[in-house]
């Protein structure tokens, strides 16, 4: 079985016309988890990218991001929605289909210098990722490569983060909604 195959899909959620991609599935399963780590691990081990930091987006960017750096022996750093953070933060507004957002990372969480693989669970719009791209630069951090379990491309995240000069890898995709 697949990673792919792993991942449930759950239609009409969170309305009508969307079909949810549950990575809760994938992860639950042993196997799976395994496949997503073993993956992701076999890429930056191997493949000439200079990274020396993985910041994860909450929430499941978080489960991924802490694996991958203790398989790759990096430190890890977590973007976290508004209000959740101890320490002083620099924030990040940025808008959604219906409404905005916002996401913090602890101001000396990265700096200049810093190298960066970005994590998250799924590219959808692509405005989480380019707005915790824009918290890390804002910090002197440059961005190396964002990586994902699911790409949905029809929805246009990964076009999105590409045309703003983002080198993006995902492991699968689902075409649709």
């Amino acid at each position: 079985m697949s990673i792919k195959s792993r991942i449930r899909t759950i239609p009409d959620h969170p309305k009508k016309g969307i079909m949810f991609r549950d990575i809760t599935t994938l992860i639950k399963d042993p196997v799976g988890f395994r496949l997503v780590i073993d993956n992701f691990t076999q890429r930056y081990i191997h493949k000439d990218l200079d990274f020396n930091v993985i910041v994860g987006i909450e929430a499941r960017g978080f489960i991924i991001g802490g694996a991958l750096s203790y398989t790759l022996g990096k430190g890890f750093v977590p973007i976290r929605k508004m209000g959740k953070l101890p320490a002083d933060v620099e924030r990040y507004k940025y808008e959604l289909e219906y409404g905005t957002d916002t996401v913090e990372i602890h101001k000396d969480a990265v700096g200049k210098g810093d190298k960066v693989l970005l994590v998250d669970d799924l590219l959808a719009t692509g405005g989480t990722a380019l707005a915790s791209a824009k918290l890390i630069e804002k910090l002197g951090a440059t961005i190396t490569e964002m990586a994902f379990i699911v790409n949905l491309p029809d929805v246009g995240g990964e076009k999105k983060l590409k045309d703003k000069g983002y080198s993006t890898y995902c492991q699968t995709e689902f075409e649709g909604d």
